[in-house]
């Protein structure tokens, strides 16, 4: 435990330090997934089902706001189902705009989970989705949640239906009535969003009370709580679901849950206090969870350089070294010193003549007239 504890801790330093690399990098993969997804799945206008034009556009969106890839994605269906005619990209821009005023104005901040909703579909987990926004996120990504699961199945059914669509036996009015009862007569989809609303709203319900432990209880009901709605519900409107898989691709997206509130959370209980505080006008009752930390020692290694120490000896100690060019050229000094040495022993005869010229006794006399 304490070795997943510094990990956690190294990883969440790792992460702070380069944020500003690692969050523009990880908005283009989830972006180049998203469009990619969107491009094998439907990928009726060849301009648009290019790998380039995927990394153009995941790229653009990596520097702009979040918001912006959902949109982007909206503008990718659009095109593909132009392809397939004028009637199925004035009805997905219809579904698309009805979803935005309706709910999707009220969710401004969490449309990110339209994205990751055809995705957990598609890595068969779709259990995860409605766990994780639960637990990251409020009540309200409910709304966003049951969107892309609305957009995943008419996908699928466009992809399903895509040859009537494209041949010339159904005038307009056939074709849009052949999209809107794939819509509204769909049951499996709407099994699906009634699940993810409700186990949204369920986890996110138990995550915010005061008990021990709310986290990994509200995955856990959440999980338990996905696989009754789903087999009630294949019961009583008769869609066919698959239960081993249902369960499996459950419990593993209960142990994915687990995992992320150990990264994410990671309250210690075995610490809870329980605090009381008051004012003037009201009494406060506090329970403080403490974070499962691990002290870590901060190692400083300092490089030895033998070499740097020997340059710095050579420099204190002043020894002579005779291949320098001091040394080398001696003998013109010697030459400088010969021809001063004439010089000054000229000056010194000078100053002896001068010495022998003075007359001292007539010096004294003249001084001694002037007493």
């Amino acid at each position: 435990m304490t070795a997943l504890l510094e990990f956690k801790q190294k990883l969440k330093g790792l992460y702070a330090q380069y944020e500003i690399y690692l969050l523009p990098l990880l908005k283009f993969i989830l972006a180049a997934v998203y469009f990619t997804w969107i491009n094998t799945n439907m990928g009726y206008m060849r301009a648009l089902d290019n790998m380039f034009v995927v990394l153009i556009l995941s790229l653009i969106c990596c520097i702009l706001p979040s918001g912006m890839m959902v949109f982007t994605g909206f503008a990718l269906m659009i095109g593909h189902s132009y392809a397939l005619g004028i009637e199925v990209a004035g009805f997905m821009l219809v579904l698309i705009l009805f979803m935005m005023i309706l709910f999707l104005r009220f969710s401004n901040g969490k449309n990110m989970v339209l994205i990751f909703a055809p995705l957990a579909f598609g890595f068969d987990l779709p259990a995860l989705l409605p766990i994780g926004c639960g637990l990251l996120s409020s009540a309200v990504s409910a709304l966003p949640a049951a969107g892309g699961v609305i957009i995943y199945y008419f996908v699928r059914f466009i992809r399903v239906q895509s040859q009537a669509l494209m041949g010339t036996d159904l005038d307009i009015m056939g074709k849009i009535t052949l999209l809107a009862d794939g819509l509204m007569k769909n049951g499996e989809m709407w099994l699906n969003v009634i699940a993810f609303v409700v186990v949204v709203l369920a986890v996110n319900l138990i995550r915010t009370r005061m008990m021990d432990y709310a986290w990994r209880i509200a995955i856990i009901a959440g999980g338990v709580l996905y696989i009754v709605i789903m087999l009630a519900g294949s019961m009583s409107i008769g869609v066919e679901v698959s239960m081993v898989s249902l369960i499996i691709y459950t419990v593993v997206a209960v142990l994915i849950g687990i995992i992320l509130e150990f990264f994410v959370f990671g309250g210690d209980y075995t610490r809870t206090e329980r605090l009381e505080y008051e004012d003037d006008d009201y009494y406060y009752y506090v329970k403080a969870v403490p974070k499962a930390l691990v002290a870590t020692s901060e190692r400083s290694i300092k490089k030895i350089n033998g070499e740097a120490d020997r340059e710095e000896r050579r420099t204190s100690e002043k020894t002579a070294d005779y291949t320098s060019s001091l040394f080398q050229n001696e003998p013109k000094s010697e030459k400088r010193s010969a021809k001063r040495k004439p010089v000054q022993e000229e000056a010194s005869v000078v100053e002896k003549a001068d010495i022998d010229d003075i007359d001292f006794e007539k010096k004294l006399e003249e001084s001694l007239k002037d007493l």
